[in-house]
């Protein structure tokens, strides 16, 4: 059986990334005092006196094909809060707000009151208020709906967390993810069609006993506001890397001149068994697409990690463990799987 990739299903990673550096050299409009840019990654930050405001957009992908194909629409909010809160940790913010954007082929009153649902749900995870929103009812463009939104988070100014504290000797710490969570998932479809599957099927093999395929697939995003920003208030974390599209591929957006090495990586769920197995694709590609069962990454001194993981452990229902530390060099590095990403 032929090897899968993500870009035989038509998404290319380095296409993707030349077409963002191309958007972005349209963008040099920039706005001074009050609103003036401060930089971010995971998130933009802007100049608002003491404090910055900071804001990050993200949807939920093709992951509502699976709601669409159960007619259960219920959790996919909770998707698209969580990739927006969690991106906005990032840079050491809590979140406060939240808008959402609906477009719908035939706007269908049921499905918007159950992906209301998940909203609300996500943004009571969050401790966030959703103050607005816009539908939009769009038959020639949309087939089914798409559902995205905007956060926006604050931070002290002197409490923004860029990575520029990494260094050599600290440790990263892992908070494992609820599964595939909202990336992927071209490829994740494209495993279940081509081996034959229905979403409605019953999970092969034994993995999840009970479960249809498309129900562990629409497993929510895990958010992590709650465990974060308990630890923002006791450590003085040096990076946050929300592992997304990409997989390993985010952390060096943190700091490019150092190692990230992987040495104890938390075990994948049986999802990723599942995709692995049946769409034929080979470890140096699974971690470069998806999250492989750690949602967050998150780097502290060496003296304070001991206490990250009390506060973690704590108040988080995630699983917390040193999985690795930083390096001399450059790129991410898995040395039981020899994977090297540069």
């Amino acid at each position: 059986m032929k090897k899968m990739t993500y870009a035989d299903t038509g998404v290319d990673i380095d296409e993707k990334e030349e077409a963002i550096k191309q958007l972005l050299s349209s963008i040099t409009t920039k706005r001074t005092g009050i609103g003036r840019p401060m930089g971010g990654h995971y998130a933009g930050l802007i100049e608002f006196g003491e404090y910055a405001l900071v804001l990050c957009t993200d949807g939920v992908g093709t992951k509502v094909k699976i709601a669409e194909a159960l007619k259960k629409w219920d959790t996919v909010g909770i998707d698209c809060i969580a990739m927006n809160v969690n991106d906005a940790l990032c840079v050491g913010a809590e979140p406060l707000a939240f808008v959402d954007y609906l477009a719908m082929d035939d706007p269908n009153p049921k499905v918007a009151r159950e992906i209301g649902k998940g909203l609300q749900k996500g943004a009571e995870l969050s401790n966030i208020s959703i103050v607005g929103g816009e539908t939009a009812d769009l038959p020639e463009i949309i087939n089914g709906f798409d559902l995205a939104g905007t956060c926006l988070a604050y931070v002290k100014k002197n409490r923004i967390i860029l990575g520029d504290k990494i260094q050599p000797g600290d440790v990263i710490i892992g908070l494992s993810s609820s599964g595939i969570h909202s990336n992927g998932y071209t490829l994740a479809r494209k495993v279940v069609e081509q081996a034959g599957f229905s979403y409605t099927d019953m999970f092969p093999d034994g993995l999840y006993p009970g479960k249809m395929i498309g129900e562990v697939m629409l497993t929510p995003t895990r958010i992590y506001v709650k465990e974060i920003i308990e630890l923002f208030k006791k450590i003085d974390v040096h990076g946050l890397a929300h592992i997304t599209g990409s997989g390993l591929w985010n952390i060096p957006r943190l700091k490019e001149n150092v190692k990230y090495v992987i040495e104890e990586p938390l075990e994948p769920q049986p999802i990723f068994t599942f995709l692995q197995k049946y769409g034929n694709i080979d470890d140096r590609e699974m971690y470069q697409i998806f999250n492989m069962g750690m949602g967050m990454a998150i780097v502290v001194a060496k003296e304070d990690a001991d206490q990250t993981l009390k506060v973690l452990k704590k108040h988080s229902d995630a699983t917390v463990k040193i999985v690795g530390t930083i390096k001399k060099g450059s790129g991410v590095e898995v040395p039981s799987l020899g994977l090297t990403y540069r």
